[in-house]
């Protein structure tokens, strides 16, 4: 054995005695470590029998890494994130997180539940976003890991929790399978009516390099009809129709993120891109329903993901602008990733026509979306 080997093996049994897990997206897990109002924060490392790898930290549910093998084989990193907690507590950024109680926005944080009023916290503008100011992605998750392909990950909000009434128990179950899908189970429970919509925020990058841009990723979405937003990006109640071949339009063909990002379309003035909630075709079979590929020529790795939402929220990373720097120290440009987050519309608990999001005491909460490569 090389002189080098003996080295790496030597390393590698120090580590494991001392209880560090190993990770082959070169992440220190001891960088995770922390103590965050009572609360213990770690890493958490999915495998599968086909080398691919998530890496999870119960600080806000984030998935940090996520390695899946390109059209040669090698293991690309395709989502976007840091490499310590540090960063994620002091960066004001969603990158990874299990988003609630309610993803997306509600108008100026104010809803009514059986003829109760409630003001919401708001913190974007004017409105209620993801939860408000301290949404559980800013939370500590309570972690138990049961297999290595199995994370279960739970939260408890108290009544009143940014404004939202009702004490929730809720959480996500993560499952990576041999099928490299990464299987994302929501749940949550109430002992009083309130509102709940989960999701799952990755930047995703198929390149597997944040420095590049995600203009040339080929997207197809299941979808015919989109909710309209105004300049500060809350829907207007309406749902509009996407004519075919225009800048809405995935559903015909896959086509290029960048293809029509910049024409002069108002819709894509007022989103300053694509950030905007696709209405789902429902799927007549009440099964998992496939709401969007996204596929990178350059990598080969193609995405497919299916949710058991009615909608998906589209987002071109629009608001990155190279001020933040990642894993690898690679540089966050605009548009250098997307995200595809499946969801009940946002503003839902305005909108009586569109699904209701409430949640009562007598009922359980449960939601699945599913992350699934392949190479092309």
């Amino acid at each position: 054995m090389k002189t080098e080997e003996l080295i790496a093996c030597a390393v590698f049994v120090l580590l494991t005695a001392c209880g560090i897990k190993q990770n082959n997206s070169n992440i220190d897990p001891q960088k995770f470590n922390s103590n965050i109002n009572g609360k213990t924060t770690a890493l958490y490392t999915l495998r599968n029998n086909n080398g691919m790898e998530v890496c999870i930290t119960n600080y806000g549910g984030r998935i940090v890494s996520l390695l899946v093998p390109d059209k040669e084989g090698k293991m690309r990193d395709v989502v976007l994130g840091f490499d310590n907690l540090y960063d994620y507590q002091t960066t004001s950024t969603d990158f990874g997180a299990c988003i609630g109680r309610y993803a997306n926005r509600i108008n100026h944080g104010q809803i009514n539940i059986d003829g109760t009023p409630f003001q919401l916290l708001t913190n974007n503008y004017g409105h209620t976003l993801h939860g408000g100011p301290t949404g559980w992605q800013y939370q500590v998750y309570e972690a138990r890991q049961t297999a290595d392909n199995i994370l279960s990950l739970t939260i408890i909000s108290p009544d009143g929790d940014n404004g939202f009434p009702g004490n929730i128990t809720a959480g996500c179950i993560y499952t990576l399978s041999d099928s490299n899908t990464l299987r994302m189970d929501y749940f949550a429970t109430t002992d009083a009516p309130t509102v709940i919509n989960m999701t799952n925020h990755s930047y995703f990058n198929l390149h597997g390099d944040g420095n590049k841009s995600v203009l040339d990723h080929l997207l197809w979405l299941n979808s015919s009809q989109i909710t309209p937003v105004d300049s500060t990006f809350m829907t207007t109640g309406e749902i509009s129709d996407i004519p075919a071949g225009s800048e809405f339009d995935f559903l015909s063909a896959p086509k290029e993120i960048g293809q029509d990002i910049n024409t002069g379309n108002e819709q894509l003035r007022n989103g300053h891109g694509y950030d905007h909630n696709w209405i789902l075709i429902p799927n007549p079979n009440g099964t998992l329903n496939l709401a969007a590929t996204l596929y990178c020529p350059e990598s080969g790795i193609k995405l497919s993901v299916s949710t058991s939402e009615p909608g998906i929220q589209v987002y071109t990373g629009n608001f990155l602008d190279g001020t933040l720097k990642g894993k690898r120290g690679e540089i966050y440009g605009l548009r250098h990733a997307v995200c595809l987050e499946t969801q009940h519309y946002p503003d839902s608990p305005n909108k009586p026509a569109w699904p209701s999001p409430i949640l009562r005491p007598d009922e359980t909460y449960s939601s699945t979306t599913l992350f699934s490569f392949s190479c092309e």
